[in-house]
């Protein structure tokens, strides 16, 4: 076996991106002359240069989910007669899209409203915090006995959920939207369908930008698989929340480009 020198090896694993010609800058090298030509200016900057570099890197600095599962399998085909038509998909599309333009336009403006002064965001990584705050104490509480009207005057959204205003949704960045988003899939995951839940959930949709990062992209497939998991236990086609459901699955299968998880038109 043929013995290569550790500066040939360098070079195989590393392939130089301009040429330089090998010099010996022991003799003829002054730092304080300027270099007179460019093959001379790089023969200088490469022999300063190490052979190898190694990033020094912060353990304390990493995020601490760095890999992301993403599912391949479909959603569960619809019962008979609880798919939607391809007309109403295509409808939906568009008024989505028109939607997100919209959100899109005025979000300076809403970001600049001042929000009431009963509702206060949760911080990003505030988990139970954003699931209060969008489906409320007494759905989070799940079976909490709500209180009398005469001992709640007017609305208490602190009970109920505050609804995803603009004004809210305009203050969330895209690592906000994605990780609520994650938060309210989870309790999904364990959960019946609510309206207070199928409204942020379009909101969250309505706000994530594409081309999706790999995290919301596993997210909203997720989230598509579980509303057509709950949809196969809707006793009725005439079930409200067969609709929402299926609207779920329309946005994340053909707006979001996830086809295989398409519901067949009826």
């Amino acid at each position: 076996m043929a013995w290569v020198p550790a500066e040939s090896a360098v070079e195989e694993l590393m392939p130089r991106l301009l040429p330089v010609e090998p010099c010996d800058l022991t003799d003829s090298f002054d730092p304080n002359v300027p270099p007179r030509t460019p093959q001379e200016y790089l023969r200088i900057e490469a022999a300063q240069c190490p052979d190898v570099v190694v990033a020094q890197i912060d353990p304390k600095k990493l995020k601490r989910k760095q890999s992301v599962n993403v599912s391949l399998s479909g959603c569960q085909p619809a019962p008979e007669g609880y798919s939607p038509t391809l007309q109403w998909q295509q409808q939906q599309v568009a008024q989505f899209s028109t939607v997100r333009q919209s959100v899109n336009r005025h979000r300076s403006h809403w970001k600049s409203q001042q929000l009431d002064s009963n509702v206060t965001m949760p911080k990003s990584e505030d988990e139970e915090g954003w699931k209060k705050f969008c489906l409320g104490e007494r759905l989070y509480a799940e079976g909490a006995v709500a209180p009398a009207a005469s001992e709640s005057p007017g609305i208490d959204y602190v009970q109920i959920g505050f609804p995803p205003l603009l004004s809210i949704v305009s203050r969330m960045n895209q690592a906000t939207v994605t990780s609520v988003l994650e938060y309210l899939s989870n309790w999904f995951g364990e959960r019946d369908f609510t309206p207070e839940l199928g409204r942020w959930l379009y909101a969250l949709l309505a706000c994530l930008e594409k081309p999706l990062l790999p995290e919301a992209h596993s997210l909203i497939r997720q989230l598509a698989r579980r509303c057509s998991e709950v949809r196969l236990l809707v006793d009725s086609k005439d079930d409200e929340r067969v609709p929402a459901l299926n609207l779920l699955i329309c946005l994340v299968s053909r707006y979001f480009d996830q086809r295989d998880l398409a519901d067949e038109p009826s």
